[in-house]
């Protein structure tokens, strides 16, 4: 009697010890992920038992039970984090779980590029496949009171890259660029040269976005600055052709014409209205807004693009008309009035 009790006791724990074993051994085996990676995506209210049992629907993971049981064992069930993850190959149950509930999800990146205008920029952000779409177009009211007081919302963003997860909106980056300008203006402000001819930090960004549509040429941005500074100075017009440009918008065709040039109905016509412009011409960098704020002194009150991407600077009309008459009048088939990435 003792020996068969014996018998079925070591029996008993030789199974328990094989369904152990075979349950460890589902629990290790990696899932059926492609040599690639698999992209895995949990939407918001996404319970565990849904992830595993899509997983499994889709041919990734065998035996969804184990991960559900263990999942409510250790309460982690109830800690995933939504959002869209990369499984490697290799991914277990047990590592799948931890990274549901790490919240390390896949990271996309956009770039808003320095001197595009703020319609260029959406139109970027529309073509995230991965951002969710909320904002209109330039006028949205939510950019509108974001901006306020300002009744213009060109510029008021930084351009720079930006890091987003799938679900993250174009309104929510945008927020961020808004507060990343304030934020970057505010620090250039606060270190600005002397006797500039601004009375606030808005208006030293509307020449920083001039100067940022002249040249993207890093040695000579304060010159343009310094030139544009001496003019506000000296109560000349500003004269430069971007501003003009910004102000027809969508009606530019890429000619430039004298009739455009003498339209005092265009606000932004700065051949035709002493001062800056209504409001920043596009979204300019910080090495931009620097610029404004330390012009290069100096006498030179003209320049002109010698059409490699750079400019011929000129302290007298004379020499200026000197400088048109060889760079822009005898213009190569290969000119080009400002460096190819501006």
């Amino acid at each position: 009697m003792i020996r068969r009790l014996a018998l079925a006791v070591a029996a008993l724990l030789l199974l328990g010890w094989a369904i152990l074993h075979e349950v460890q051994q589902r629990w290790e085996q990696p899932l059926a992920i492609p040599p690639g990676g698999f992209v895995m995506t949990v939407a918001a209210g996404d319970s565990l038992r849904a992830v595993a049992n899509r997983l499994h629907a889709q041919g990734h993971m065998p035996y969804p039970d184990l991960l559900i049981l263990y999942g409510r064992w250790s309460g982690l069930d109830q800690q995933i984090k939504r959002g869209e993850y990369l499984l490697p190959q290799g991914t277990t149950a047990l590592s799948l779980l931890n990274l549901l509930h790490s919240g390390k999800v896949v990271q996309y990146q956009v770039t808003l590029p320095e001197g595009i205008t703020l319609a260029q920029a959406l139109s970027i952000l529309r073509q995230e496949d991965a951002l969710e779409k909320v904002i209109t177009d330039v006028r949205d009211t939510k950019i509108e009171q974001l901006v306020q007081p300002w009744i213009s919302a060109e510029g008021l963003f930084f351009p720079d890259s930006y890091r987003y997860e799938r679900g993250d909106s174009d309104w929510e980056l945008l927020q961020r660029a808004h507060s990343a300008l304030q934020s970057v203006l505010a620090q250039e402000w606060a270190q600005r040269a002397a006797e500039l001819p601004y009375e606030t930090p808005y208006e030293a960004l509307i020449m920083a976005s001039i100067i940022e549509k002249e040249t993207g040429a890093p040695e000579e941005r304060e010159q343009i600055a310094g030139v544009f500074v001496r003019r506000l100075q000296q109560g000349m017009r500003l004269q430069t052709d971007p501003t003009v440009i910004y102000g027809l918008g969508e009606s530019f065709d890429g000619n430039l014409l004298r009739t455009h040039l003498k339209d005092a109905g265009n606000p932004y016509n700065s051949y035709r209205h002493r001062g800056l412009p209504p409001s920043p011409i596009a979204l300019p960098g910080r090495a931009a807004i620097h610029a404004a704020l330390h012009p290069a002194p100096g006498d030179a009150m003209y320049f002109v693009a010698t059409g490699d991407g750079r400019h011929v600077f000129s302290a007298t009309l004379a020499e200026h008309q000197r400088a048109v008459r060889k760079y822009q009048l005898r213009r190569k088939k290969d000119y080009r009035s400002s460096p190819e990435n501006n």
